[in-house]
């Protein structure tokens, strides 16, 4: 990794097109300040999973929102699909994605902003039902998952699709807090693993799981037309 300047270093994100994502990464700082594992295989699945017509690709035109942005590397990748894209984290992280939001511009073919959010607080100017809602690597502090969970809930609609990225740990409380999260989504969501074969060639592993989650259809009261 090349130096990006005081206190910041590089990743380089090759594209198929063999064009680059140049992420700047902290030196120091919080969990969201550098790339983990699961952002780059939730970024490539992103492009590898989407199919082109006519030139566009399937994320394009989409609206998508990143919860726990971190550096932005998942959201720039969407942007650069053709997706309209607003990143979010914590305030303190908001530097740090506005420098690679500028840094990229040049790549993105959609849109992207990024906006302050705490998970559990109410969603103040976000896109309503939004097409997709990405999470890479959000599973591993048990005081965030309700809160978490309670974002999720008033972000999604019916159409929604979220793709969520995670690496199964088994050190210490992170398979209990795992489980503790997925029972809680399956209140009110239905998921789907995504099989390896599904996934980037070179940008997979056993460990790193990618899931699609949707709202769950209530029948109550519903009519379906044939």
């Amino acid at each position: 990794m090349a130096g990006a300047g005081s206190g910041y270093f590089l990743r380089a994100v090759e594209r198929r097109s063999g064009v680059e994502l140049r992420i700047k990464q902290r030196s120091a700082g919080d969990v969201g300040c550098v790339v983990w594992d699961a952002a780059l295989v939730l970024a490539k699945y992103l492009e590898t999973s989407g199919f082109y017509r006519d030139g566009l690709h399937s994320f394009t035109g989409k609206s998508v929102v990143e919860l726990g942005s971190g550096t932005g590397v998942v959201g720039l990748m969407a942007s650069a699909l053709g997706a309209h894209v607003t990143v979010t984290d914590l305030e303190e992280l908001q530097d740090l994605l506005n420098i690679n939001i500028n840094d990229n511009k040049h790549l993105v073919t959609g849109s992207i902003q990024a906006k302050v959010l705490k998970w559990g607080e109410t969603v103040k100017d976000l896109p309503p039902d939004p097409d997709y809602i990405l999470l890479a690597d959000c599973i591993y502090y048990e005081q965030s998952l309700e809160p978490l969970l309670r974002t999720i809930n008033e972000l999604t609609g019916r159409k929604t699709c979220i793709i969520c990225c995670y690496e199964e740990r088994t050190m210490g409380n992170n398979p209990k807090i795992e489980r503790r999260f997925f029972k809680l989504l399956q209140t009110d969501f239905d998921i789907e693993e995504i099989p390896l074969d599904r996934q980037d060639e070179e940008y997979r592993s056993e460990d790193i799981h990618i899931l699609h989650i949707k709202r769950k259809r209530r029948h109550q009261g519903i009519v379906t037309l044939k």
